[in-house]
């Protein structure tokens, strides 16, 4: 599955569907491309998002031997049951948004073509999880990876930056074009990869308390920290904290809030 959608289409007998997100990557040299990037090796716990109609799934299950892949849509599962035995590929039914990926054996390599209605609840469904996964490489709309990998002060910077960036090192990898699928997207896609961050580095006391004031702060863009953060902060916190209260949210790094979360919650 994958990012965008332009009316319906058949790609080796199946019928992309809307509601979905459905469209098939086709172009081998992009496919290599991202299972060169990923380097999957035998033994290694494996689990595809959305394998569609196998694209990657083949070349993975190629190289590391035994699959796990999640996939929602009852025709793709019928036909991963008919073209894998058991052994090579374990299929769970069902959304992967709502999939407890507790049950499958750690350290996970986490991969997937996520379709983009989908795509930022399920990065943070999945950042539940972090402490499971090894690392995850993943097709995304371009826009949103610039977003997830944005720095403070740069236009897609923003809550999902700073959220994932607490939790996560990322990288752009590459961009992959609509071309490369059937049917072609509207928009270009790109590849991401996210190494979950050593726990002892999480300094945040309270996550939800971050992700609160992160929202707040991003939530109305022009309003400065004054206003944003005033269920929380008055003028004094912030000289306290060195922070200057005419700052826009835009301009605080990912320590910055995290900073603010600790003051809140400890004083």
């Amino acid at each position: 599955m994958a990012n965008g959608y332009q009316g319906p289409q058949r790609h080796e007998g199946h019928t992309a569907r809307k509601r979905f997100g459905q469209n098939f990557l086709v172009d081998k040299e992009i496919i290599a491309q991202i299972v060169s990037s990923i380097a999957p090796k035998p033994g290694e716990s494996v689990v595809e998002i959305g394998p569609g109609l196998g694209a990657l799934t083949v070349p993975l299950l190629a190289a590391c031997g035994k699959l796990h892949v999640v996939e929602i849509d009852r025709d793709l599962i019928a036909r991963l049951h008919q073209t894998y035995s058991s052994e090579q590929v374990t299929v769970h039914e069902g959304d992967a948004l709502k999939f407890d990926f507790s049950g499958l054996p750690a350290p996970l390599r986490v991969v997937g073509n996520l379709p983009y209605n989908i795509s930022t609840p399920l990065l943070f469904h999945l950042a539940d999880y972090a402490e499971r996964v090894r690392d995850m490489t993943f097709m995304l709309q371009k826009e949103v990876v610039q977003r997830m990998v944005a720095a403070p002060g740069e236009e897609a910077y923003g809550r999902l930056s700073v959220m994932l960036q607490y939790r996560y090192a990322m990288a752009h990898l590459f961009d992959v074009p609509g071309s490369a699928f059937n049917p072609p997207p509207k928009v270009t896609s790109a590849i991401v990869y996210m190494r979950p961050l050593p726990v002892e580095s999480l300094k945040c006391i309270d996550t939800e308390l971050l992700g609160q004031i992160v929202m707040a702060a991003f939530g109305q863009r022009r309003k400065t920290l004054r206003n944003t953060l005033r269920p929380w902060l008055e003028v004094d916190d912030y000289t306290q904290l060195g922070i200057d209260p005419g700052e826009r949210g835009e301009r605080l790094s990912v320590t910055d809030f995290v900073r603010i979360a600790n003051y809140i919650r400890t004083r």
